[in-house]
C-alpha cells in the first residue's frame, strides 16, 4: 500500500513537461537563497521579498517569534524581536505579522506556477512548547497558519514522495520548514508523558490525556481514519494533576477525572469536544479521595468512575449524572470491580490504545498510539512542516531529516550532509571562499546580487 501511495502521489506532482524530460533530482539541486530575507536592504542587500523571488530566490527565511500572540493571532517576524531589522519597503508587508509575510509568499507562487518549489523556513525565535493550547499559539496553530495562507500549494512534510522526486515534479510548491528554537523542533516530531489515557466514541473522535511527570495535565485530541491511523488535531495544558483517565459520548460531551500533583484528592472536569478538535473545559471540581481514578459512560448521560483508597488496595466506586456543565456523583460503596482499562478504549468496532515507549533515538516517555490497524504511531502535531537537523542537534531531530543546516564556515558539515543526498542550508554565506563541493542546496546569503555569488550559482547549475 504504501508504494503504492507514493507512486500515485508522486504522478499526482508531475506536470506535462516532466513525462518527456527528466529534470535535474530535487535533493541534489542547488537554489539561490537569502539570510535573514525579510531584513530586504536594512541587513544586507536583498531588496523585497518579491524583488528577491523575481531574481531566482526559492529559499526564504522568516525569523518568527509568539509575543502578543493571543492578542494579535499571530506569530510576529524580527531577528532579536517583533519588527528588529525588519525592512517594510519595496512592497513587503507594512505589519509585522508572519500571515501577512507569508501571503505575499502565496502570491508571487500563485502568478509563478511553473517556478522551482520555494522552501519557506521558519526560524522559531521563541520557545513555542510553553503556549499551552492552539489559541496561545502553540504548534497546532503554526500548522493552520501556513495551510490557511498556502492551500493546495503546500507540500507537506507528511505527503514528501518516499522516491525522492526531480524538480519539475515539484514545480509550483511551497515547502514548510521549521529551524531555530530546538525544543519546539524536537516537540514538533514527539510528545512525551506519564500515565495516558485515551476514549473514543463512535464517531471516530478521540481524546487522550496525560500527565507531565511534573505536575501538569495535557490533552490531545484526534480522529480515527479509513487507514486505521488516528490524525492529531488539537492539543494543550487544562491543568495541574496526575494519572488522569477520560471518557467520551457521541455527542462529544467528555468527562476527565485526575488526581491532585501532590495530596489524594480526586477531580473532576467535564469537557465538550467541537468539530475542529478544540475542548471546551469546564473548571474542576472535587468529588472524593483517593488514588488512580478511571471513568467510562455507562451510556449518554450517565457514568461509573472508580478509584483506588488512598490508604489500601480496596476499589471505591461512583455512579455519576452527567447534567450540562457538570456531574452529580451518586452511590459511593466499596466495589469488588476493577478499575477500567484507561489506556484503551472501543467504540464501533475501532479500538485505540495509548502507551508510552521509544521510538529509536526518542525518550522512553514518547508518548504512542495502536489501532487495531497501525501500531506504535507516535502521538504529535501533523506533519505539515519539515524539520531542520542542525549541526550539534540531538538523534531525535536527526531521525528522518531531509533538510540540513549549518553557518557556511562550517564545511565538513555540509560537505558529508550533501553526499548523504541531505538539503543542505550553510546560512551567512557571504563568500565565494565559503563554497564547498559539492556546495550547498541553499547557499543563504545576505548579498545574492552580488557579482561572485551570481557566478558561483550559475556555476552550480542553480535551479529557478
Amino acid at each position: 500500500m504504501r508504494v503504492l501511495a507514493t507512486a500515485v502521489l508522486t504522478a499526482a506532482f508531475l506536470t506535462p513537461a516532466t513525462a518527456h524530460a527528466a529534470s535535474p533530482p530535487f535533493s541534489s539541486s542547488v537554489f539561490k537563497a537569502t539570510h535573514n530575507s525579510y531584513s530586504g536592504n536594512v541587513d544586507g542587500a536583498k531588496n523585497s521579498v518579491t524583488y528577491q523571488l523575481d531574481h531566482g530566490v526559492r529559499f526564504l527565511e522568516f525569523d518568527v517569534h509568539d509575543n502578543g500572540y493571543a492578542t494579535t493571532h499571530d506569530y510576529a517576524v524580527g531577528h532579536d524581536s517583533p519588527g528588529n531589522l525588519v525592512d517594510h519597503s519595496g512592497g513587503n508587508p507594512a505589519s509585522n505579522n508572519l500571515r501577512d509575510w507569508l501571503a505575499v509568499v502565496n502570491t508571487w507562487s500563485a502568478q509563478h506556477p511553473g517556478a522551482a518549489p520555494i522552501v519557506v523556513m521558519l526560524d522559531l525565535k521563541d520557545d513555542l512548547t510553553d503556549n499551552p493550547s492552539f489559541a496561545a499559539g502553540n504548534l497546532t496553530a503554526l500548522n493552520e497558519e501556513l495551510e490557511s495562507v498556502f492551500g493546495a500549494r503546500l507540500l507537506r512534510a507528511r505527503d514528501y514522495p518516499a522516491a525522492q522526486p526531480d524538480v519539475d515534479a515539484l514545480r509550483g510548491r511551497v515547502l514548510p520548514l521549521l529551524s531555530g528554537d530546538g525544543g519546539s523542533r524536537t516537540e514538533y516530531k514527539r510528545d512525551v508523558g506519564y500515565h495516558p489515557a485515551v476514549a473514543l466514541n463512535g464517531r471516530g473522535q478521540v481524546v487522550e490525556v496525560h500527565d507531565s511527570g511534573a505536575g501538569a495535565l495535557w490533552y490531545w485530541t484526534g480522529t480515527y481514519g479509513a487507514d486505521g491511523r488516528v490524525t492529531w488535531l488539537r492539543h494543550g495544558k487544562y491543568d495541574s494533576g496526575q494519572t488522569p483517565a477520560v471518557a467520551l459520548n457521541d455527542d462529544g460531551d467528555l468527562v476527565e477525572v485526575h488526581q491532585s500533583p501532590s495530596a489524594t484528592t480526586l477531580w473532576y472536569h467535564v469537557g465538550k469536544l467541537g468539530a475542529d478538535g478544540e475542548i471546551t473545559w469546564q473548571a474542576s471540581h472535587q468529588y472524593d479521595n483517593g488514588v488512580l481514578p478511571t471513568v467510562a459512560f455507562t451510556d449518554a448521560t450517565h457514568l461509573r468512575e472508580i478509584h483506588k483508597s488512598q490508604s489500601s488496595s480496596q476499589n471505591w466506586a461512583w455512579n455519576g449524572a452527567l447534567a450540562s456543565t457538570t456531574v452529580s456523583w451518586t452511590g459511593n460503596a466499596k466495589t469488588s470491580n476493577a478499575r477500567f482499562a484507561k489506556a484503551t478504549s472501543t467504540s464501533a468496532g475501532r479500538t485505540v490504545s495509548v502507551w508510552t515507549g521509544a521510538d529509536g533515538p526518542t525518550s522512553a516517555q514518547t508518548l504512542r498510539a495502536d489501532t487495531g490497524q497501525v501500531a506504535g504511531d507516535r502521538i504529535r502535531y501533523r506533519q505539515v512542516a519539515f524539520d531542520e537537523f542542525q549541526q550539534g542537534d540531538s538523534a531525535e531531530l536527526q531521525q528522518g531529516a531531509l533538510f540540513y543546516g549549518a553557518p557556511a564556515t562550517e564545511r565538513a558539515f555540509i560537505t558529508s550532509a550533501r553526499q548523504a543526498g541531505r538539503l543542505v542550508r550553510g546560512w551567512d554565506f557571504d563568500s565565494a571562499s565559503q563554497a564547498t563541493t559539492p556546495l550547498a542546496n541553499y547557499p543563504a546569503t545576505n548579498r545574492p546580487y552580488d557579482a561572485w555569488y551570481q557566478n558561483l550559482l550559475t556555476q552550480a547549475g542553480a535551479v529557478e
